[in-house]
């Protein structure tokens, strides 16, 4: 089923807003939500706007969850044109257009099932390989190596040592 939310005359470019629109399109509509709220474009903020209308319109009028809608469609098309001008030298004028925007959102139920967790996930096991036997008489490291740890045996020595103020005392 698809839902639709509609903005008319929003101030803003055609061409910025389908940048932006173009980066959300088939996506999920929580996921497109969340990129679009950290988005510092003025035409993300609209675009925001319009997709979670079409959401709550989804949930209201329709009964359908949230997590199962994704973005059918997105049309950003061009409203009118506010003409102002601009005063330059000599008592001429420049035109300015503002342009604005009309955002179309189409969400419908996502038909796609949900994934099973992927086969063969599990590594697999490495074949082992028989280590050829060395021809020269030279052993590795790691054979030479003793297989058990030796004791270290510390050599001690104690030795009293005796102030020295009372041996001065004790000679004189």
């Amino acid at each position: 089923m698809e839902v639709r939310a509609v903005a008319k005359y929003l101030r803003v470019q055609p061409r910025k807003v389908r940048i932006i629109a173009d980066e959300i399109r088939g996506k999920s509509a929580l996921y497109a939500a969340g990129l679009l709220r950290y988005h510092p474009s003025k035409s993300a903020r609209l675009l925001r706007k319009v997709l979670m209308s079409a959401v709550a319109n989804a949930e209201e009028n329709h009964g359908l969850s949230a997590e199962s809608l994704r973005i059918a469609t997105i049309m950003v098309d061009e409203g009118p044109r506010l003409k102002r001008i601009q005063a330059r030298a000599m008592g001429r004028a420049n035109r300015i257009l503002k342009k604005t925007s009309h955002i179309t959102v189409v969400v419908e139920e996502d038909a796609r099932p949900k994934q099973a967790p992927a086969k063969g996930t599990r590594p697999k096991p490495r074949p082992t390989f028989a280590v050829p036997e060395r021809k020269s008489g030279k052993k590795s490291k790691a054979a030479a190596a003793p297989t058990e740890p030796a004791e270290v045996q510390e050599n001690v020595v104690s030795e009293s040592v005796e102030p020295q103020g009372e041996a001065e005392k004790g000679d004189a």
